[in-house]
């Protein structure tokens, strides 16, 4: 696998960098096998995008994988949950995100209602998300160990989701930390090794004590990621409006904000509407010239008009 560079360029557009002997070379894309062979060599980063320019701009940091997730529902559509995504709204900020992806492993969230009504119409959607979005994985919450099982029988890479699954918000009485108790978080361990007794090649653990995202990483020879579940996952996913400080608090307690681009947006907004108020937008380097003589001859046919 290609190493990432410490500052990786878009370059040309086309998911290049500057090479050695002054030509681009492609950066080779991250692959499920790369994902696998991580587990106790080196810590993998997810952040989750809604659209081109948030997937080109997290891919050009270097990541190693992006989660289209249903999260999009309040990061990007303004909504209270998750629960009324679409299969459609996925398919379609699936296919713009994967315009904006060139080297990290884009997977796409299937949505409530995609997965739970039967095994066929897990696989059959499963495969919208790929043919039709461009996803190279997909992911579903729960231990669906025979929806998991049918979807890589299909050929397409399953990343399972353990903890808190927010498409269970109701089940749970809202949104809860799993896992508190021996027994609980005892069980959360037997879903995640029955996940990858399936064939899910990477677990995302939500809300989870520490301890328990460790036990979960111990028990399985797969890599974790956690949100919310503690330092021993062998990665971390962020939702990138809450990494940038596009979303509005109150915010989860693992969210570490490491830019605040809301006021930035905010502020630039304002100053561009006091400078067309004050009529210094635009100006003189922001308009085209006229050819010579111009001017003054539509001064002279005003009449004509």
């Amino acid at each position: 696998m290609a190493e990432i560079p410490e500052t990786y360029e878009g370059g040309d557009g086309a998911g290049r960098a500057s090479g050695s002997g002054g030509g681009p070379s492609r950066l080779a894309p991250v692959t499920v096998p790369d994902i696998r062979a991580a587990k106790g060599a080196r810590r993998l980063v997810m952040v989750t995008v809604t659209d081109e320019p948030s997937a080109r701009w997290a891919d050009r940091a270097g990541v190693d994988l992006l989660l289209v997730g249903d999260s999009l529902a309040m990061a990007a559509l303004g909504r209270p949950d998750t629960l009324t995504v679409t299969m459609a709204e996925m398919i379609h900020h699936t296919r713009a995100a994967a315009l904006g992806t060139r080297r990290a492993l884009l997977v796409a969230d299937m949505p409530f209602g995609s997965f739970q009504v039967s095994v066929a119409d897990a696989v059959r959607n499963a495969c919208r998300l790929v043919a039709e979005g461009g996803a190279r994985a997909v992911k579903l919450e729960g231990p669906r160990t025979a929806e998991v099982e049918a979807i890589v029988g299909a050929g397409i890479p399953v990343v399972g989701h353990l903890g808190l699954t927010p498409q269970s918000v109701h089940s749970f009485g809202g949104y809860r930390v799993q896992g508190r108790d021996e027994d609980a978080a005892l069980l959360i361990v037997k879903q995640a090794r029955a996940l990858e007794r399936a064939g899910a090649f990477l677990l995302v653990l939500e809300a989870l004590p520490a301890a328990v995202g460790k036990a979960v990483t111990e028990a399985v020879t797969i890599p974790t990621i956690g949100i919310g579940a503690g330092p021993a996952c062998d990665g971390q996913v962020l939702v990138l409006a809450d990494l940038v400080g596009l979303s509005e608090p109150p915010l989860p307690r693992f969210v570490r904000r490491y830019a605040a681009l809301g006021e930035a947006l905010r502020d630039a907004v304002q100053r561009f509407a006091d400078d067309v108020r004050r009529g210094a937008y635009p100006g003189e380097a922001e308009c085209y010239t006229a050819p010579a003589g111009l001017a003054e001859a539509l001064e002279q046919r005003k009449e004509d008009t």
